[in-house]
């Protein structure tokens, strides 16, 4: 089963993690299932941003995004070439390392 390292993020793991996900399942749904509570304003429906990450190790691996994914990513903070939408990513058999931005464009912080 891939692992996903989590680099540490302030708020919702600040000393980082490791977690593992059955291939086939998305990045968004792997952390959610494992108590990180990502943003995901739109219920992972692939229409805000909320879920950015930043693939820092294993990006290849992954689906290639589609155009509607792109077209959002456009508008995400801290934006950077591996860049994917968690829900949108999904894991294949390859460990990955990600790292989830500081800040989303999402000003009202939701609790899910």
């Amino acid at each position: 089963m891939p692992k996903i390292k989590i680099l540490p993020h302030a708020e919702l793991l600040p000393e980082g993690g490791v977690i593992e996900a059955p291939a086939g399942t998305s990045i968004c749904e792997a952390l959610l299932d494992n108590d990180i509570h990502i943003e995901h304003a739109c219920e992972m429906s692939c229409a805000c941003t909320t879920c950015h990450v930043v693939v820092r190790e294993g990006f290849n691996s992954l689906d290639d995004a589609e155009e509607e994914e792109e077209d959002l990513l456009d508008r995400a903070w801290g934006l950077e070439p591996n860049s994917r939408l968690s829900c949108q990513a999904i894991l294949a058999q390859q460990d990955l390392t990600i790292e989830i931005p500081k800040y989303t464009i999402n000003h009202a912080k939701e609790n899910h």
